[in-house]
This record gives C-alpha cells, sequence and structure tokens, in this order.
C-alpha cells in the first residue's frame, strides 16, 4: 500500500462526504492516534478511517470531528481493535461512540488468542507485516511524514478483512452472539476520566496504607485527580505517587508541616495548593474507608474460600472452549456471582449458559471439582450429606 492510496481530510466539507460515506455502507474501520503523556485528558492527533476500499486519514486539527456523529448514530457496524482509549477519546472529542461495534481483540480472544495486537492478527491472517517504527512517533506535528501516514493507514487496512474470516469461524462455532455481547459490554462501559473516588486505589503501594490512613489517601489522590483535570495536566505533575503516599503516612497539620514532606516541593502545589492539601488530609483524618475492593470483597466470609474454586472452573471452561479466560470470567465476576446479585455476569447470557449453572452447583455442594492427572479439572456430583 502506498501513500497515495489514503486520501487526507483537513476540511468540514471533505469530512461530511466521508461521513456519508460510513453512513451508508454497512461497515467502516477507524482507529485513532492522540498523545496523553503532558496532559490529563487525550489529545486526539489523527483520525483513520477505511470504508468502501478507501482509507481517509482525517485532521482533527482541521475538522470538527463532531461530524462523525451521523455515522456514529447510524446502523453501520465501526471495525476496531483494542479500542477502549479510542472508545474514550472520541467520545470525549465528538460527545458519543458508534452504536454498534465489532473489536477484532475481542472477537480473537474467543478464538483460543489472548489480546493479540493488530500486527499478529494482519500476520496470521494476511500474512503481511505491520511497520513498527511510527506509534509513539509525535501525530501532532504537521505536516505528517509519508511514513507515518502509511503507519496510520495500516491500522485499518486490513481490519475488514480480519473481521471476515473470525465471523466465518465464530459462527460455525456458535460464539458470535457472545462476540457481539461483548462488544456491547465494551461500548457501554464508562470512558470517562477517572472517578476521583476512587482515584486512591491506582496509587503505587496504597496497599500498604493502614486502615487509619486510608481516609487521608482517598482524599488527597481525589484532590490530585480533580487538579490534575482543572490543569489537564498528568496527575504525576501534581503530586508524584511517592509524595502523596508521604504525605498519607505524614498526615501533616500545617504548611511547615507539608513542606518537610518527602518528595515534595510545596511551591509546586500552586496558589492555594498546600492549604488544598492540607483541607483534604482533615477531611480524610474523619473518614472510615475499607480496603481496595480485591482485599475487601462484598461477600460473607464464608464463601471468601469458594472463591478460588469458582476461578479454577471458569478457567478451565474456558481452556476447554480455547477462550481467553479473562473474557468468561474475572474475580470481580466471580465475587459478583458470590454476592447473590441477579444482574451478575456470571449469572446471565452466554456465560451464565457455558458457566453460571456448574458455579451454583459448586456453591450448593451439589458439585466438587476433581484434579485429573492430564493437569484438567473435572466436575463431579457430589454426594448427598
Amino acid at each position: 500500500m502506498s501513500v497515495h492510496d489514503a486520501s487526507w481530510v483537513a476540511d468540514d466539507a471533505h469530512l461530511d462526504e466521508v461521513v456519508d460515506m460510513c453512513t451508508e455502507a454497512g461497515s467502516y474501520s477507524l482507529d485513532t492516534e492522540f498523545h496523553r503523556e503532558r496532559t490529563y485528558f487525550p489529545q486526539l492527533a489523527l483520525v483513520q478511517v477505511r470504508v468502501a476500499d478507501r482509507t481517509f486519514l482525517v485532521d482533527p486539527l482541521a475538522c470538527d470531528v463532531r461530524l462523525f456523529g451521523r455515522a456514529f448514530a447510524s446502523d453501520a457496524l465501526c471495525l476496531v481493535h483494542a479500542a477502549q482509549q479510542d472508545l474514550e477519546v472520541m467520545r470525549q472529542e465528538s460527545g458519543q461512540v458508534p452504536s454498534r461495534i465489532y473489536d477484532t481483540q475481542i472477537a480473537a480472544g474467543f478464538l483460543g488468542l489472548s489480546s493479540p495486537s493488530l500486527a499478529s492478527l494482519v500476520q496470521m491472517e494476511a500474512g503481511e507485516a505491520l511497520p513498527k517504527g511510527d506509534r509513539m512517533s509525535d501525530w501532532l506535528r504537521r505536516p505528517l511524514s509519508d511514513a507515518q501516514r502509511r503507519y496510520a493507514a495500516l491500522d485499518v487496512a486490513y481490519l475488514s478483512r480480519i473481521h471476515g474470516s473470525q465471523v466465518k469461524r465464530l459462527s460455525e462455532l456458535g460464539r458470535l452472539e457472545w462476540v457481539e455481547a461483548a462488544c456491547e459490554d465494551l461500548r457501554r462501559r464508562d470512558h470517562g476520566p477517572a472517578d476521583p473516588a476512587t482515584a486512591w486505589q491506582r496509587v503505587k503501594d496504597v496497599r500498604t496504607v493502614k486502615r487509619g490512613d486510608r481516609g487521608v489517601a482517598m482524599a488527597v489522590a481525589a484532590w490530585r485527580e480533580r487538579r490534575a483535570a482543572e490543569l489537564d495536566i498528568p496527575v504525576r505533575r501534581v503530586v508524584s505517587d511517592v509524595a502523596l503516599m508521604a504525605i498519607v503516612h505524614a498526615r501533616p497539620e500545617t504548611v511547615d508541616d507539608l513542606s518537610s514532606v518527602r518528595g515534595l516541593d510545596v511551591r509546586s502545589l500552586g496558589k492555594g495548593g498546600a492549604e488544598a492539601v492540607l483541607a483534604a488530609v482533615r477531611e480524610g483524618r474523619e473518614r472510615i474507608v475499607e480496603a481496595p475492593d480485591s482485599d475487601h470483597e462484598p461477600i460473607d466470609r464464608r464463601l471468601r474460600g469458594v472463591v478460588p474454586l469458582l476461578m479454577a472452573w471458569t478457567a478451565e471452561i474456558a481452556r476447554v472452549n480455547s477462550m481467553d479466560p479473562t473474557l468468561l470470567g474475572t474475580r470481580r465476576d466471580v465475587v459478583e456471582f458470590l454476592s447473590g446479585g441477579a444482574s451478575a455476569r456470571l449469572r446471565n447470557g452466554w456465560r451464565g449458559q457455558m458457566v453460571g449453572q456448574d458455579l451454583d452447583r459448586i456453591v450448593s455442594g451439589r458439585a466438587a471439582l476433581a484434579y485429573q492427572s492430564d493437569g484438567s479439572l473435572r466436575l463431579v456430583d457430589s454426594e448427598a450429606p
């Protein structure tokens, strides 16, 4: 594929034409290039679209990408790969995401592959090797180099072909509806900024924080998240994780106390920053906060021992069916199942059909797991007590 196979789109009239093509087509492929190393919110730098055997490179610095809304609202299927961050940036910039998506990485997980890269899928399906050198280049510079344009165009060049091949195999296995449901889960997921209330759980070494200090960790991390969003800078540039943990352990009461915290330059907090941090510390002292979710799971203590058993059987079912086990069920899914909620993913849809009834039998004592000499597991009926 030459650079000239991709059309550069740098005005709204041209983008309108591309959107019309997507809206009228049965499907179109989409990818994005963006930066977020120096900002809190991702900076959209390029949108790649392939429709009707034509590739377009849309310049979001020159076009109103909200025009994509018409294509997103249509019934056309949007083909993507590993699209979680693409959906985040497109929702941020256009206000919505496509009404129907098909993620080739998710689909690959139902075909025995575990989160393969696009390059891996292209190699398997088309026998072609994608270039490696330009992913981390500056996509905001103009004009883009020929190498960048070629790299970007290739990101959408093979999605339709991969989709066709995957759909054929998924249909033969009876798993196409499962993939469609998983893609819809991704499409509906909250792709917005992080919730300040849970930001503390992503701080390095936060699990070492004592119970009495967790409230301080939560409050200071929430302030940091809000401040980073306000200034549109990475959270680490507001306060590093090391400095945040030092604040939590020191629990400073005055600006002088804060000034002596390891790894923190109070001047870098900006006007009113020191007072805001001290206010967060005071607020946090009054909070009683449980451990992060994975450590404090909302299930009866007597059921916690069964979590590894259910995880083991879920993984075994995934292995037998040549699936990525994380698609069938994660630890969080198992905990939700044990919590008894009717909406738990492992009780509903294809997951409920594949493994939900087995898990109920294990929890109720009607079935047990037996280890086989070949390393596999088998579900066996238990004798009535």
